[in-house]
């Protein structure tokens, strides 16, 4: 069986996060619309989505669309993901989850109530490269853990680009950091210990590292910068007796090298240029189609918020 999607909303992520990974696994993209009826038009053109509709109050309730694909600015996750919980669609919403853990708490509550799932785009956990990470960090071949370090960067946005906007919630610890936070919670329940930011304008930051401890005592670190001269997502788990290195956790279909350093030697894996994004759809489908589990629900993605809020307030400034 294949899924019917449809998209709020002609972003720059949904080439790489939807329309590839749709055409790969045999999913319809039967609907589309955006704030602008000709970029949508241009849109479905070429992405060949099969029809146009005039608002995305027409996708989440359009009788054809079985699932929704939220890749709005961040203020807009919330809104729209509750509008098509309340019209009973599935939503694969793109991180951050909503502005802020209530936010996210209203959400969740809903979506649980009426017993559909709003599933987080944390794309990068379910590739095998980041599985084996975890595997490594859990079944002795480090030592005992000490540290995880996630260091983000990225090109600077447009200047009018709504990753530069605090009305749409916007901020490199929402648009990055959200990934370190999370890749540092599927070791436990940190707390933040301290955390910086360089704002761009009041509100926003362009820059945003935060030291964190977990209950064991093993240290963590997110460090995210929008303003850097190339991409770089590196995730390094550090152990007593080792350390492993995904050179490119989020975008591993780049570079898919795990390079482990241990006593024994250094050893280097490769774990295959399928896309996260593939393999994300490829579970969010089966969850829906069949009912097989998933490793993110909305609790999750509550935690991951409050976590966001905590390291805003720590850097001294307000959550979104």
């Amino acid at each position: 069986m294949s899924l019917r999607i449809g998209i709020l909303g002609a972003s720059r992520i949904a080439a790489s996060a939807i329309v590839e990974p749709a055409a790969a696994l045999g999913h319809r993209l039967v609907a589309v619309a955006a704030r602008d009826p000709l970029r949508a038009q241009v849109f479905a053109d070429k992405y060949g989505v099969e029809r146009v509709l005039a608002s995305y109050q027409d996708v989440v309730t359009d009788p054809e669309v079985d699932v929704v694909y939220n890749p709005l600015a961040n203020a807009l996750h919330a809104p729209w993901n509750l509008a098509a919980v309340a019209a009973g669609k599935p939503v694969l919403t793109e991180k951050p989850f909503a502005r802020d853990r209530t936010e996210a708490a209203r959400v969740a509550a809903a979506a649980d109530a009426a017993g559909v799932t709003v599933m987080e785009g944390f794309h990068y956990l379910f590739h095998p490269i980041n599985q084996r990470a975890l595997a490594l960090a859990g079944d002795g071949t480090l030592g005992e853990l000490t540290r995880v370090e996630v260091r983000m960067g990225m090109p600077e946005p447009q200047p009018e680009d709504p990753r530069w906007s605090l009305d749409l919630a916007g901020g490199a610890l929402m648009d990055l950091g959200c990934y370190g936070l999370h890749a540092l919670r599927r070791f436990g329940t940190p707390s933040v210990v301290s955390a910086t930011a360089v704002q761009r304008s009041p509100g926003i930051d362009e820059r945003f590292d935060a030291e964190l401890v977990f209950p064991s005592g093993v240290t963590g670190l997110t460090a995210n910068s929008m303003v850097e001269d190339e991409y770089s997502f590196t995730l390094r788990l550090i152990g007593t007796r080792g350390e492993a290195f995904v050179h490119d956790f989020v975008k591993p279909h780049g570079d898919d090298r795990l390079t482990v350093h241990t006593e024994e030697g250094t050893t280097v894996e490769h774990h295959g240029t399928r896309t996260t994004y593939t393999y994300q759809l490829e579970a969010f489908a089966a969850h829906v189609l069949d009912g097989a589990p998933l490793p993110l629900d909305t609790a999750d993605a509550v935690a991951n918020m409050a976590l966001i809020d905590e390291a805003y307030r720590a850097a001294g400034m307000q959550p979104r």
